[in-house]
């Protein structure tokens, strides 16, 4: 596979892309491939072998389209199928959870933490691990949000409803005074504007996601795996078990150039 391969992200949905936009900003030189799982979507309320179901075929699907490195750009399958998708693949897989914890341990100044995610995420308890095995001094606050990704994948991120769901959903996260929120789905960046607004400025918000791509650029020189050749800078591919439609106007709006995605069919239908 060597330099030549490309970057696969793989996600429940449409969330991920929210990576993808940061590795075409840090990795302009590389070629990137999407697959989004918005037919089975949301993974956050599924049972956790189903989601390493759905993940492993994913991985699989993306390792036939010649990856060299893989990113597991959904928290709830970085969760729990991370360990096990990393042991199967001959490449480097990389998860979302550690890059945000490590960069919300740096950043934090009163030691009060918060981590919004899906319910599979938050009953993981994956983020809080990763947090106190860098630091015991802090305190973490955890909150699922499982309205969040319904609002993202339907395309309702700037909507009245959009606003008073997330008002409604982080009282409690601003209640508890934290100075540092995990967005520990990658769905939510989509929702940022929302929920800086409704957590006040002097909170920081921390997109696993975007910290995720720092260390992906690190394993590219690492492995000596990272491509030098310009040519292909920018080409991606997109792939969707759902809606095309709904995928490319979500995908373009977000990454602010045409997409046409393609349409495939993984395993059983929901």
């Amino acid at each position: 596979m060597g330099n030549k391969g490309a970057i696969g992200l793989i996600d429940s949905g449409v969330g991920g892309l929210t990576v993808l936009k940061e590795a075409l900003r840090q990795l302009p030189n590389e070629e990137l491939v999407y697959l989004g799982d918005t037919a089975r979507c949301p993974y956050g309320p599924r049972p956790a072998e189903q989601v390493i179901e759905y993940t492993w075929q994913m991985a699989e699907f993306l390792m036939k389209q010649n990856i060299k490195l893989l990113v597991i750009a959904c928290n709830t399958a970085t969760a729990v199928a991370l360990d096990i998708i990393r042991e199967k693949l001959p490449i480097p897989v990389v998860g979302v959870i550690l890059p945000g914890s490590r960069a919300a341990v740096k950043t934090t100044k009163t030691r009060r933490i918060g981590v919004i995610g899906t319910q599979g995420t938050i009953k993981s308890r994956s983020y809080r691990e990763a947090i106190l095995s860098k630091t015991a001094e802090v305190t973490i606050f955890d909150l699922a949000c499982p309205k969040f990704v319904a609002l993202v994948e339907s395309n309702e991120t700037r909507s009245p409803i959009a606003k008073k769901v997330v008002a409604e959903t982080l009282q409690p996260m601003r209640r508890n005074k934290v100075d540092t929120l995990i967005l520990g789905c990658t769905h939510y960046p989509l929702l940022r504007p929302l929920i800086q607004s409704y957590m006040g400025d002097e909170v920081t918000l921390i997109d696993s996601g975007a910290e995720t791509v720092g260390e992906v650029s690190v394993l590219l020189d690492y492995f000596d795996i990272a491509n030098p050749d310009p040519a292909k800078q920018g080409a991606c591919h997109f792939y969707t078990t759902g809606s095309t439609k709904l995928f490319d106007d979500i995908a373009q709006d977000w990454l602010e150039f045409p997409v046409h995605s393609k349409h495939i069919e993984l395993g059983e239908k929901p």
